[in-house]
């Protein structure tokens, strides 16, 4: 990273957060969240809709400032230093805020002249970005015309005109396809091997799992857990009995039916029509026990089976529901939600 002229050498984490708080109204967004990601690392910030994981983006790209506590991005301060921190990150937001009657490359040149790159620069480094994102065909085209995952992919080149050493990523794949999911994947993993230090938010528990260094896990403007995926998985320990219902009609019964195998309560998730039970140890005692309880009951099954916990079980088991689940703090943390790629 080359340093902001005048800055002191900063030697600690990338990013660093401690006890920010930020309310709107009576809503409290953010309730004493600390955090840290050193350079060079993926921090997946996992939590459902109103959890506070845009507030924290919001404030961590200096687009509005914490009650409280202290936030800093290359050991440069969010609010006393604004304009520092605008130099050397990148934001690309929930929403794409491309301009949709330019082209590709129009789009990648006019943020090049918001940040003052001379003309040459500006059109090798927007060739070298709709190389990079398989946009090259499509250069010159009008980005209306672009599929979702293509303007994806633009919305993210935009946010990497200007080389930025600290990335932010507001659930990147939102409303994506499967394979276009992958493809920003593969993206992020390749900006990551070069070096860039990445704050990634998601609702995607696959996600977060497949792309972080370490998890912090958010809910109701607090931190309740952090960790490797791994680490976070051995918290629920054990195994987990998962399986789906035939008959809806029969989903109450079935959970009723296991729930004494374990001392936790089995989830139900009645649109899928699946139950699942964490069980510790005794996974394949208690898949026989299963089979026996439900068959004598009559109630018919797919999918029976026996697995390790998943980020979806740790969420589950953390915060008591699911990570798709609001709050009242989603209100607040979505305004201004457009807002762009860099500040």
């Amino acid at each position: 990273m080359t340093a902001t002229a005048g800055a002191p050498t900063w030697s600690g984490p990338a990013i660093l957060v401690e006890g920010v708080h930020k309310a709107f109204g009576e809503v409290q967004a953010l309730r004493g969240v600390d955090l840290a990601v050193e350079r060079g690392h993926v921090l997946g910030l996992l939590g459902p809709n109103g959890a506070g994981k845009t507030t924290a983006v919001k404030i961590l790209t200096t687009l509005i400032e914490p009650d409280r506590g202290r936030a800093l991005v290359e050991g440069r301060d969010v609010v006393r230093s604004a304009a520092a921190v605008r130099e050397i990150i990148g934001l690309a937001g929930q929403s794409t805020a491309i301009q949709e009657e330019l082209t590709g490359r129009e789009n990648l040149e006019i943020m090049g002249r918001l940040y003052h790159l001379d003309a040459k620069t500006r059109r090798r480094r927007s060739a070298e970005l709709l190389e990079r994102f398989e946009l090259a065909d499509a250069a010159d085209r009008p980005t209306k015309g672009y599929s979702g995952g293509m303007q994806r992919r633009l919305d993210l080149a935009l946010s990497l005109v200007s080389r930025p050493a600290v990335l932010f990523l507001d659930e990147p794949t939102s409303g994506l396809d499967p394979r276009s999911r992958i493809g920003m994947w593969e993206v992020i993993q390749e900006l990551v091997s070069a070096g860039t230090t990445l704050l990634l938010t998601t609702q995607y528990l696959e996600e977060a799992d497949e792309l972080a260094d370490e998890i912090v896990v958010v809910d109701r403007g607090r931190v309740i857990a952090a960790g490797t995926a791994q680490e976070l998985k051995n918290r629920v320990g054990g195994d987990v009995i998962e399986f789906a219902v035939v008959d809806p009609h029969h989903l109450a019964q079935a959970a009723e039916a296991v729930s004494a195998l374990s001392e936790h309560q089995p989830t139900v998730d009645a649109e899928a029509g699946r139950v699942a039970l964490r069980v510790g140890a005794s996974g394949s005692t208690s898949l026989v026990e299963t089979v026996r309880r439900l068959d004598s009951l009559g109630i018919r099954t797919e999918g029976l089976a026996v697995r390790r916990p998943s980020l979806d079980d740790v969420f589950l088991a953390l915060t008591g529901h699911g990570a798709e689940a609001g709050n009242g703090a989603g209100v607040a943390s979505r305004r201004g939600r457009n807002v762009g790629h860099r500040v």
